[in-house]
């Protein structure tokens, strides 16, 4: 098992140390340090920092939302000498690191708990504008004039005018490389990651075009000057020579302690709900100590200002892969930090060769994500107050810098809960009672429960065991603000992995602000909820109760999730299961079943976003001749085969899909021609562990009436061929 596990840690490491090469190199540039600044760091994050921390999964190193600030150190401090500017930076990084250090040791690592969402979505989309307004030059080959976000906008029309046409050939091929990576439907191409697609085309280009001799070109009558010292990645004469130590001469300036805080605040916000939203994808459900993470980062954060390196976070992109990618521990980290030691030290000539227009497509793209106009939707939907806290954040960091931003989000968030009657003592008083229940306890809520008085809470609920049932009874409660509500949705998930359930209950009195289940309420009428038939079933559960009475079939519309819990032990779902309805349930001769609606998240970079999902499970069926398997048409789901230790089965059936499974020869012998035809021809994706099968349509909703009846129909016959198979099978071996 330890050798299995240095395996995947080894091989996770190399892919992510693919992905974080360029984008090191990337996000050093745009925040003015030399490109060998994002690498240092890296490699203390996982040399140094992944012995400190002991995080499961998390990736240390440079991030993207931290450029703003320090490009922003960078120009203030410096004027007109960058290389100061970054001196005077460093100085600046190594007592954010420090206070960091601090932080953590005063227990602070639940401060991302205590800021409300949308105002640090505001702020991060305010940081993707940012990168933006930068690097969209960059693609193009010009060099703007302006320093502002808008006025850099405002430019882009120039830059396009005076754009040099080698280099935005290689930028805009780059950023459609991005865009599309998604949709590409060869597997062996997908399963690669984008910014190694990019560089593999990339760097070509750039001999092609001659990048790094300098010389003009004419296309028409017009004539272009191609820089190497501009268009291609500039690196020290050795690894050790590129190492700059900070000037401490200004750090008692104001603009010197203005970026002080703003790299401890930002930087440790974004620590804290990355490693957080790295915990939530952990297949095994472990958990960051978020105090001890806080202090590793700033130690790491000190020894890389004291060297010439960008501030480190936990990082979500690369964390991701990592996961996706199969890691088992946190010696992926180090791997990773190793493999960029070894690279820099031995194939710098690589590095001299990537041009920067590539970079700048890696970092548009990540501007665009953290600013896409799918997050704006997203707010929306959670209601009128959110988009106008997340608008406020975003305009006003963009007119003048992110510590002003987020306090005028958090202002106009404190503004907006006077207006609805909330006195500012309630804010900080966070009334509860705490009385046993029969099979568990109940913490009945009076008074507001907002952002500000949210650690109290948390404190509160952390000192409950998780395997039992907690009613959170907001009846009396007067306000319940967003941040609030979703924290708790956050928290359910180790409820439902200790086998213990977190409900949230008493809202038939309140006022919702928008439908979104998580949005703030206050305790008057609700509009949303049709309180003259309480026990109404909705249309679709009334829908699939006729069918389920249609078919013979029992009926429940509302069970609690640990009624489903058992049978999704075995699958990578129940660590994201958030509730379930809508139950139909059937016994047969050799098997049984159930079909249920389910709600789950999808860990995005700092938040939760639930999905809906129909999902059918057989169970029950006699021991003997079900292998473990999974059957895959869709190719975004590569990642199961590492999260089951599954290994890609030899198709000597010429199966029209591909299997992964762990006994080739088991599964082999297990798919017969009908059952093969029943899979490939309809779209539902089969997971058997245990010798319970899973069906889903790629995790979406199946619609009510005449598809989940053919869904229904699709579990009883391959229910049916798996049993008349095994009986088979055990009828010629008693033979």
């Amino acid at each position: 098992m330890i050798q299995k596990s240095t395996k995947s840690n080894f091989i996770s490491g190399f892919l992510v140390f693919l992905i974080a090469l360029p984008l090191c190199l990337g996000i050093s540039k745009a925040s003015g340090f030399p490109p060998i600044a994002g690498i240092y760091t890296a490699i203390i994050g996982g040399l140094i920092v992944t012995f400190l921390s002991k995080a499961p999964l998390a990736i240390k190193g440079p991030a993207a939302g931290l450029i703003a600030i320090a490009i922003g150190a960078v120009e203030e401090l410096g004027g007109n000498d960058p290389f100061l500017g970054y001196q005077l930076t460093l100085a600046v990084i190594v007592v954010s690191g420090i206070l960091q250090i601090l932080m953590g040791i005063a227990k602070f690592g639940k401060m991302g708990d205590m800021f409300p969402i949308s105002v640090i979505r505001g702020m991060l989309a305010a940081i993707g504008v940012i990168i933006i307004s930068k690097q969209i030059h960059v693609i193009m080959g010009v060099v703007p004039q302006s320093k502002s976000p808008w006025d850099l906008l405002a430019e882009i029309p120039h830059s396009i005018l005076h754009l040099n046409p080698k280099v935005t050939v290689i930028g805009l091929l780059s950023l459609a490389l991005l865009f599309g990576h998604p949709y590409i439907k060869n597997s062996t191409i997908k399963k690669l990651p984008a910014p190694l697609l990019i560089l593999l085309m990339a760097i070509p280009l750039g001999f092609v075009f001659n990048l790094s001799q300098a010389h003009s070109y004419t296309l028409g009558a017009l004539q272009y000057e191609i820089k190497p010292a501009q268009f291609l990645v500039v690196l020290p004469d050795s690894f050790m020579s590129g190492i700059t130590f900070p000037d401490f001469s200004q750090l008692l300036s104001y603009t010197s302690i203005k970026y002080i805080l703003m790299f401890t605040l930002v930087g440790s916000i974004e620590s804290v709900l990355s490693a957080k939203a790295v915990d939530a994808l952990d297949p095994k459900g472990r958990e960051t100590n978020l105090n001890q993470d806080l202090v590793a980062v700033g130690i790491g954060n000190t020894i890389a200002g004291l060297i010439g390196g960008l501030p480190m976070i936990s990082e979500i992109v690369r964390s991701s892969a990592n996961i996706n990618a199969g890691a088992k521990g946190r010696m992926s980290n180090f791997y990773h930090g190793l493999f960029l030691f070894l690279f820099v030290l031995l194939a710098a000539a690589i590095i001299k060769i990537i041009p920067n227009a590539a970079l700048a497509a890696m970092l548009v793209y990540t501007g665009f994500k953290l600013a896409s106009p799918t997050e704006f939707k997203k707010i929306n939907s959670v209601g009128l107050d959110q988009i106008s806290q997340f608008l406020t954040t975003l305009v006003v960091t963009l007119l003048t810098d992110l510590l002003v931003g987020v306090a005028a989000g958090i202002a106009l968030k404190i503004a907006i809960e006077l207006v609805q009657g909330v006195k500012v003592r309630e804010m900080f008083d966070l009334k509860t009672q705490v009385a046993a229940a029969e099979d568990g306890m109940v913490i009945k809520f009076s008074g507001v429960a907002s952002f500000i008085n949210y650690l109290k809470f948390k404190t509160l609920i952390d000192a409950q065991p998780k395997n039992q049932k907690i009613v959170l009874d907001f009846s009396e409660a007067y306000f319940i603000d967003h941040t609030f509500l979703n924290n708790i949705h956050n928290i359910q998930n180790k409820f439902t992995k200790e086998g213990g359930e977190l409900i949230k209950a008493g809202f038939e009195n309140h006022h919702f602000q928008s439908k979104h289940h998580l949005s703030t309420r206050r305790l008057i009428n609700n509009p949303y909820r049709k309180t003259s038939i309480p026990s109404a079933l909705s249309k679709r559960a009334t829908i699939i109760q006729k069918m389920a009475m249609a078919n013979g079939l029992d009926f429940e519309a509302h069970l609690s999730p640990s009624f489903v819990r058992p049978y999704l032990s075995a699958f990578s779902i129940l660590t994201r299961l958030r509730r379930a309805k809508n139950f139909v349930l059937g016994t047969r001769e050799h098997y049984s079943f159930m079909i249920c609606d389910i709600s789950y998240v999808n860990v995005g970079d700092f938040s939760t976003e639930t999905n809906s999902a129909t999902i059918a499970l057989i169970f029950n069926i006699a021991k003997g001749g079900v292998p473990d398997f999974y059957t895959q048409k869709n190719s975004d789901l590569f990642h199961l085969a590492n999260q089951y230790d599954f290994e890609l089965m030899p198709k000597s059936k010429d199966l029209p899909f591909e299997v992964y499974g762990n006994n080739a020869s088991l599964t082999d012998s297990f798919f017969t021609p009908k059952m093969a035809t029943l899979i490939a021809e309809q779209p539902y994706q089969i997971e058997c562990k245990r010798r319970e099968m899973l069906i889903h349509k790629d995790w979406q909703r199946i619609s009510e009436g005449a598809s989940m009846e053919d869904f229904l129909h699709y579990v009883d016959q391959l229910a049916s061929e798996v049993v008349r198979k095994r009986l088979e099978e055990a009828t010629v071996n008693k033979m």
